[in-house]
């Protein structure tokens, strides 16, 4: 017989029934759901061209009666011209940036880059586009606004010197003196010497400007030195800068064949750069009015008849502005949703 130790006692320890407590909690408004911002950035230039269209319904009217009538193959060459714009804007844009660049997002951006620069203030949506593209596609702030001012400089520099050669080599090309009043091209002269007097003397005694253009020529050359270093960017640069208004005033050309304008091409080049530089400081979205304005000066003082001066810029608009307008929207808008820009 063996002994065991006595077990202690068994205590059966009742519960007490489940009390449910209710934690107040004070009273929240609903949190407001995040704003799809880029949802709104992507149909915002949609809705821009609706608007841009919608304001300028009449002149697409009547640019696109003009269309109808003129002669399709130099139509044709004018829509290749101005396709080998986006080609030349992307290869300066590389040109400026000594980090390599993806080409076929590159060549993407030029062209989304070209409709946000119809919708907004003059340079200032395209500057927008390649800043936030070269962002994304790892290039430094800095280096990115260095790249943006030498493009600046380079192609300023290209349409002026474009301008000025073909003014030494053609001095007929522009008969200004046809279409002001009789003794008001001196007049004329001296205010714009005045004006440009005035600029110099504000440039030098205005030390915000003075700052200003001082940093930008400065952030422009620095990026430049670094740029030529490597003929293969320079090459690009200044190859790409000088062909830009080239196939611009050669798509101008060619809508002034189709329409039977009697203008020599070289000297409807004169006329379309004198145009452009004359309203580069005009801030208005893509220079949609004055622009046209300028072109129709200038070729009737190359020669034109005005009524068939304003057809050529009118059809000439309609080709570089208001066709590429819709899928450059659409390309801008695809870049935003697949962030790449």
């Amino acid at each position: 017989m063996t002994l065991t130790e006595p077990q202690a006692p068994v205590v059966v320890a009742r519960k007490a029934p489940c009390e449910v407590t209710v934690e107040r909690r004070p009273h929240s408004l609903p949190l407001p759901r995040r704003l799809p911002v880029r949802q709104i950035l992507c149909l915002l230039p949609l809705a821009l061209v609706a608007v841009v269209g919608v304001r300028h319904r009449s002149v697409l009217a009547e640019g696109f009666g003009y269309l109808a009538s003129a002669r399709w193959p130099w139509l044709l060459a004018a829509a290749a011209a101005t396709c080998l714009t986006w080609v030349a804007a992307a290869v300066t844009r590389q040109g400026a940036l000594v980090q390599r660049l993806p080409r076929r997002r590159l060549l993407a951006a030029q062209f989304a880059a070209g409709a946000a620069n119809h919708l907004l203030p003059t340079g200032l949506g395209a500057s927008a586009v390649n800043l936030r593209f070269m962002t994304v596609c790892g290039v430094p702030p800095a280096r990115s606004a260095s790249a943006l001012a030498l493009y600046l400089l380079a192609e300023s520099v290209a349409r002026v010197g474009l301008l000025l050669a073909l003014l030494i080599a053609f001095p007929d090309a522009l008969r200004l003196g046809g279409l002001l009043p009789e003794g008001a091209l001196g007049p004329l002269l001296l205010t714009a010497g005045a004006l440009v007097l005035v600029a110099m003397t504000v440039l030098l005694l205005v030390r915000r400007v003075r700052t200003a253009v001082s940093s930008f020529l400065r952030t422009a050359l620095g990026e430049a030195r670094s740029v030529h270093t490597r003929p293969v960017r320079a090459l690009a640069l200044w190859g790409g800068s000088f062909s830009f208004p080239l196939c611009q005033a050669a798509g101008l050309a060619a809508v002034g064949r189709a329409l039977g304008l009697p203008v020599p091409p070289l000297h409807i080049a004169v006329a379309y750069l004198a145009a452009t530089v004359a309203v580069a400081l005009v801030p208005t979205p893509g220079g949609i009015g004055s622009v046209e304005a300028a072109l129709i000066v200038a070729l009737v003082a190359a020669g034109g008849p005005a009524a068939t001066a304003t057809a050529v810029v009118l059809a000439y608009r309609i080709i570089t502005v208001w066709l590429p307008l819709l899928p450059g929207a659409l390309t801008l808008g695809a870049l935003v949703r697949l962030k790449m820009i």
